[in-house]
């Protein structure tokens, strides 16, 4: 299999990434580990969890910067982990920085994750979430006109699919997605999502994520576009679109095909490509790239609330 060159000080890096491939076997062991410690945060933001469906387990953090008064936009955010990891606690830095410079209402949704929750589980957890959201909207403080959806990797698979299924049941207006490296499509066969020593995201773990993901679904040509965007065949009436990947990612191809897609279909669709950058880029903070990637989102962001008003 071919490979892409990563950027020399990323490489340098590559032993810092505690696995190489995610299966079954070490899954366990990734989910008690938690993927690291979580940063400090200020005492900028009161987070708040709320319980949004007690049967399944779903539950929301709400975060909202200290002094901030009448009705916000709110960013609603789905954390990563290949479906199978990860907990709405890795959104708590980011909102932590997003809610006091923005003059934003965070919400992060705890999903059940998969195999033990296989689609449709985890999107319609994130439908709840969101529907919790706006149903309350005048009790967080929320514009329920000024509502804009974001996830990272498996997270931003989820919100381009959360995105889909909003317009379809019409009961939830969006204003925009913030799509950031997402895990999109299930089928592996785009040249990038073939290449070999990826970093951080293997394409092995990416199918492992994929199978854990679907179910019995997997490998058919029966997965609905709702489980896997990249399968839509219909982009319109979607919100404005924001898609940023790395040049050395496996979900380079499907990624670049969408925000393509996203565009032709009329959406409004702004797309960064990073070169010699891997999956999960913003994890090496401490880089210019890294640190490039974020401010260009952030600089969307910015401009989305802008036109919002």
């Amino acid at each position: 299999m071919a490979t892409v060159p990563l950027l020399e000080e990323i490489e340098a890096l590559g032993e810092m990434v505690p696995f190489a491939v995610i299966n079954a076997d070490n899954l366990p062991e990734l989910r008690e580990s938690r993927l690291g410690d979580l940063p400090e945060l200020s005492e900028a933001v009161v987070r708040t969890d709320r319980v949004v469906d007690e049967a399944n387990g779903v539950v929301v953090r709400v975060h909202r910067p200290v002094g901030l008064e009448g009705a916000a936009p709110c960013m609603y955010s789905i954390h990563g982990g290949g479906y199978i990891l990860g907990s709405y606690e890795m959104d708590d830095a980011k909102f932590d920085r997003w809610c006091p410079t923005y003059g934003i209402v965070g919400v992060s949704v705890e999903y059940r994750l998969s195999p033990e929750t296989p689609y449709p589980g985890p999107l319609e957890d994130c439908y709840a979430g969101l529907k919790w959201a706006y149903d309350n909207a005048d009790e967080l403080g929320i514009d329920p006109d000024k509502i804009g959806i974001t996830g990272v990797s498996a997270g931003g698979g989820l919100c381009a699919a959360l995105a889909l299924l909003a317009r379809d049941r019409g009961e939830l207006p969006l204003q925009f997605q913030l799509l950031d490296c997402p895990m999109l499509d299930d089928r592996q066969i785009t040249p990038s999502s073939q290449l070999d020593d990826l970093l951080i995201w293997s394409r092995e773990s990416n199918a492992f994520g994929w199978k854990s993901y679907l179910g019995d679904l997997y490998g058919s040509d029966d997965v609905p576009y709702t489980a896997a965007a990249a399968r839509a065949e219909d982009l319109s009436g979607l919100p404005d679109a924001y898609v940023c990947i790395g040049g050395a990612d496996g979900f380079r191809d499907e990624d670049i095909t969408y925000a393509m897609r996203l565009y032709g279909a009329g959406v409004p669709t702004e797309l960064h490509v990073y070169p010699g950058a891997p999956h999960g880029v913003a994890l090496f903070a401490h880089l210019e790239v890294a640190q490039r990637y974020s401010a260009d989102q952030e600089d969307w962001l910015r401009r989305q609330l802008e036109r919002l008003g």
